[in-house]
């Protein structure tokens, strides 16, 4: 795990600064304390910060292959290292380290960009061609390496931040306002845009290439593959061929020559793990988990009972609400974004606690989207079955008025039944994309202050273009949905929380061979009746205990709404409805603040609205206004403390 950065020069004969590859490389350095290397050759540059995993004394970057005509810059891990690395010496390449990059380097001189096929594994690099003149940008199949990239009139940069990009200081910070409905609706940007105007996202299984003969191209290389509809076997053939998959994923993510541990949350997903760790160490692993004082926040009781029935070293902290939000600000800088989860923070204490023990942690992460984990995939299908019998036996008249007569009803009651089949149209953007939007339709319109925007541009525009480019049921397509969005924001999650603390993290789930496989099952049996992860419960029973087995999901609960109703709605005042916040004109002011009092008041829960909009107002302050992460919340928390 590493950082990556460069810059391309338009220009033929312009160099590249030094200086500013210096400021883009170093600002990274949270992604990789153990080393650091540049290389300029004429208008191209290279930067890279190494947190050192594999061969950890003869893997410095940048790293060229034998006679020089090709450089790399490389963040991830390769998984089939090894197996590749035999068959390469086998057909005469000679190695000089026992890292994976230069694997990518002789893979890329037999096979040039295809090389991105052979590899198994997470990644996000850049390929310097000396002989062709030619950049390579490339991103991993499911997104779980970052790569954001900026073209100018003069230049091309990238980096696995975008403050990396920000510090070379060719663009001045602008918020991207065209992504402010999404953003509002969704929590994040599911597309290549960004938050700041000009900077993109190299999306997940794809590559970027440019040459000054060709200019700039984007391929895709890889995307789910279509879902099965045909039996693939007995639920017992398909649980034991799972398991041996997810053991093959597990033990090939074990790769490394530092120690290495799991976030253990207490679920079957992360406790599977676990188990299936345990059976392949001589030690004991080390788990480490994270919960809160309060008790709808704490399933701290859950991971110590997979900790003692798996064996583990067991370590965990519980994060108080003045940790949680002085932490913010700092949290948001370095995930360049506004945060769309709130379980990000206590994911970066957990990665805080485990760094003082190991470098590399496996997590659980993209089981929920693969085994349809989550309540609103079988509320859909449930809404999609019984709304296909009630527009049969109900004409339209009469579904007309159980509409009319739910929008006359008091707002709880009506907010709950206007989620349902009685008053939802049947198709996706409707049921799956709007039903389950932090701001709906009408609530857009509400909130923003030039909702003219909203006419030219659908707020799930790409949720539906992914949503469209696949076929199946309607749950196999919101799978593929979130798996290419949804699921690539908790990735950024994962990736630069835990990078916060110098941790690199891994996802065995999300072997591209596994996904394809458990993405092709059949769907009964992964969501039967109101049982979700079917074949998943039935491949771990064995190997998790039954109270973990049969437990309500959790996640990562953190009691926003409960903490910005009481001592921190100081936080709201300042940062939602406060004067910066109102002078931004982005939002109606009046409409926020009515949020904010049913909140406070307790006619309405709108905590998940309150943490978007405070999000979004700390992250203008310290990108735009230039203000340090530091400053921003201390004399909130200070005020709050003293009361």
């Amino acid at each position: 795990m590493c950082g990556i950065a460069g810059i391309i020069n338009f220009e033929s004969g312009k160099p590249v600064e030094s200086e500013r590859l210096r400021r883009m490389r170093d600002v990274l350095r949270h992604r990789g304390p153990d080393g650091e290397g540049s290389w300029v050759d004429g208008g191209v540059g290279l930067a890279h910060r190494r947190l050192a995993i594999v061969d950890i004394a003869s893997g410095a970057q940048p790293m060229r292959n034998g006679d020089g005509s090709t450089w790399i810059v490389y963040n991830g891990e390769i998984y089939n290292h090894p197996e590749l690395k035999r068959e390469l010496e086998a057909k005469g390449h000679r190695y000089r380290t026992r890292c994976d990059t230069e694997t990518i380097l002789h893979i890329y001189k037999d096979e040039g960009e295809a090389c991105v096929q052979r590899l198994r594994g997470m990644f996000a690099f850049a390929l310097w061609d000396r002989s062709r003149q030619r950049l390579l940008l490339a991103r991993d199949r499911l997104g779980i390496k970052p790569l954001y990239y900026a073209i100018t009139d003069r230049e091309l940069l990238f980096a696995s931040e975008i403050k990396a990009i920000l510090a070379a200081d060719c663009l001045r910070p602008e918020l991207n306002e065209d992504i402010l409905p999404e953003y509002l609706a969704t929590g994040f940007v599911s597309g290549p845009e960004t938050f700041f105007r000009g900077i993109r996202k190299l999306l997940p299984g794809r590559t970027l290439t440019w040459s000054r003969a060709e200019g700039v191209r984007e391929s895709r290389y890889w995307q789910p593959p279509a879902s099965s509809v045909q039996s693939a076997g007995s639920l017992e053939a398909q649980s034991a061929e799972l398991r041996s998959r997810l053991r093959d994923a597990v033990r090939s993510h074990l790769m490394s020559d530092v120690p290495v541990g799991l976030f253990l949350s207490g679920g079957i997903d992360s406790t599977g793990l676990g188990a299936l760790m345990a059976s392949m160490v001589k030690e004991p692993i080390k788990t480490f988990s994270v919960g809160f004082p309060d008790r709808e926040g704490n399933e701290l009781n859950y991971a110590r009972m997979a900790a003692q029935f798996i064996g583990s070293e067991h370590h965990e902290v519980t994060v108080t609400p003045e940790q949680f939000f002085l932490a913010l600000p700092r949290l948001i800088w370095h995930e360049d974004e506004p945060i769309a989860f709130s379980a990000s923070i206590p994911l970066y204490f957990v990665s805080a606690l485990a760094s003082k023990h190991v470098k590399v942690v496996l997590s659980g992460e993209g089981a929920d989207e693969l085994f349809w984990g989550y309540d609103r995939y079988r509320v859909t299908a449930w809404n999609q079955r019984l709304g296909e019998a009630y527009g049969r036996v109900m004409p339209r008249f009469a579904r007309d008025g159980v509409s009319w007569t739910i929008d006359m009803l008091p707002r709880q009651a009506r907010r709950y039944l206007g989620r349902t089949f009685l008053t939802r149209s049947p198709d996706p953007r409707s049921v799956f994309f709007e039903n389950f939007a932090v701001f709906d339709d009408r609530a857009l319109q509400e909130v923003l202050l030039d909702s003219s925007v909203l006419r030219t541009r659908d707020p799930f525009a790409d949720l539906l273009q992914f949503y469209e480019g696949t076929s199946g049921g309607l749950v196999d397509r919101m799978i593929h949905t979130d798996l290419q969005s949804y699921l690539v924001e908790l990735l950024m999650k994962q990736d630069q929380m835990s990078m916060a603390t110098s941790v690199e993290s891994r996802v065995p789930y999300l072997d591209h061979e596994l996904v394809e496989y458990v993405v092709g099952l059949p769907a009964d049996s992964k969501l039967r009746g109101w049982q979700t992860k079917l074949i998943l419960r039935e491949a771990l029973r064995d190997l998790v205990p039954r109270e973990i087995l049969t437990r309500r999901k959790m996640g990562f609960p953190v009691p926003m709404g409960q903490w910005l109703r009481g001592r921190f709605r100081g936080i709201v005042d300042e940062f939602v409805i406060g004067p910066r916040a109102s002078g931004r004109r982005l939002l109606k002011s009046e409409f926020v603040r009515r949020l904010a009092e049913e909140h406070n008041a307790g006619q309405s829960e709108h905590g998940t609205r309150l943490w978007l909009l405070t999000n979004l107002e700390i992250w203008q302050r310290i990108f735009l206004d230039g203000e340090e992460a530091e400053a921003v919340m201390t004399p909130l928390m200070t005020c709050a403390n003293a009361a």
